[in-house]
């Protein structure tokens, strides 16, 4: 009898140290906070079919963190401020967003072909209030914006790199300023990169390929704006670096 009454003991013990531990894991669980990246073609996902040697930025950052945060990438290739909310995108980032979250957004490279009215936006006006409004919905939301300047094209000139980017980086960094959100200036940081790397190695950043040296390439390509992957491991690590300045609670969850 009293064989029972310890085992009825125990099982009671158990039943309510599960009823306690459980729903404290699941907590603990939830409190990992998420990345989501929200941007253009530098940025996102590419598929690996065929041995594309096109990737985002974002698509080997991940490889830089510790567990305790995680990434989303909901970047698209040939989106601005503009498309991005237009197809529904941004609606989908919002619906999965929750307090202590993190979006990293980074546009303008489609912002600025005036020729397209469905990404055009006016650096001054449209851009801005884009810009404005994902970090405003975001914060409603408990996450915190963090606002990227685009990364450079490769365009050299008599060995000097141009700017190809025109108001929008400074349009990215008033923001910031104003707002008082945390800024990577990517577009600095690419264009020190670039620079640095000259007129001829800074091929290898980005996507110049000879004839069959991939199967999807047959006949080779000349990208000055799309990264290699070698190009978005270079762009992680300066990603990484401007974490480790502007956002200190971020940057301690990457690799040592």
């Amino acid at each position: 009898m009293n064989k029972k009454i310890t085992y009825l003991i125990k099982a009671v013990q158990w039943a309510l140290l599960a009823v306690l531990v459980l729903p404290l894991m699941s907590y603990v669980q939830k409190k990992e906070s998420t990345i989501f990246l929200v941007g253009d073609s530098t940025v996102a996902d590419k598929p690996y079919a065929k041995g594309n040697p096109e990737k985002g930025w974002g698509q080997v950052f991940p490889l830089y963190l510790q567990e305790g945060v995680r990434v989303e990438n909901h970047a698209v290739n040939g989106r601005s401020t503009k498309s991005f909310r237009d197809e529904g995108r941004w609606d989908k980032v919002l619906q999965k967003l929750r307090k202590g979250d993190y979006v990293i957004i980074e546009f303008g490279h489609n912002d600025q072909k005036s020729e397209d009215p469905k990404r055009y936006a006016a650096p001054e006006t449209d851009y801005r209030q884009n810009l404005e409004r994902y970090i405003a919905e975001t914060r409603a939301k408990g996450a915190i914006p963090v606002l990227a300047t685009p990364i450079v094209r490769r365009k050299f000139e008599n060995d000097q790199l141009v700017d190809t980017h025109g108001k929008y980086p400074e349009v990215v960094r008033a923001v910031a300023a104003a707002q008082q959100v945390p800024l990577l200036d990517l577009e600095k940081r690419t264009r020190e990169l670039v620079s640095r790397y000259g007129a001829e190695k800074s091929k290898a950043l980005y996507l110049h390929l000879e004839p069959n040296e991939y199967e999807s390439l047959p006949q080779g390509r000349t990208d000055d704006t799309h990264l290699s992957a070698y190009g978005a491991f270079r762009v992680s690590d300066l990603v990484a670096e401007e974490l480790q300045q502007n956002l200190p609670e971020v940057a301690k969850y990457l690799k040592k």
